[in-house]
């Protein structure tokens, strides 16, 4: 009923930036959080930034001052600016939304997650 659709991901030098972009598209009522993650292999995936309930917005402590997540709410869209990227960034990143949705008559919700972008940073 609810896809997400990544993009921006892609390889760039140490210290460079990349945008990436997530959009929820279905029969949506409310996209009511949404949230990247990141996942390297042998490694647990990490959240890196939410845009919650209410607007609350948190990042992890190694991409605070780097990264800034915002929202086209209208849209349905979660934007993660990264700036000062180091090779240490490079990772899947994924997007997360929990999503209110129309099913036929009735209100649903369930939390949807993208296909994952690759972020790879060069040294």
């Amino acid at each position: 009923q609810v896809t997400l659709v990544e993009s921006g991901g892609g390889l760039v030098q140490n210290g460079g930036s990349l945008r990436l972009s997530c959009t929820a598209s279905g029969s949506i009522v409310t996209v009511n959080a949404m949230s990247w993650y990141r996942r390297t292999p042998g490694k647990q995936r990490e959240l890196v930034a939410a845009h919650g309930f209410g607007g609350l917005i948190e990042y992890a402590d190694s991409v605070k001052g780097r990264f800034t997540i915002s929202r086209d709410s209208a849209a349905h869209t979660v934007y993660l600016q990264m700036n000062s990227l180091t090779p240490e960034d490079t990772a899947d990143y994924s997007c997360f939304a929990t999503v209110t949705y129309r099913q036929g008559d009735r209100l649903s919700a369930d939390s949807y997650w993208g296909q994952g972008v690759q972020v790879t940073v060069s040294s």
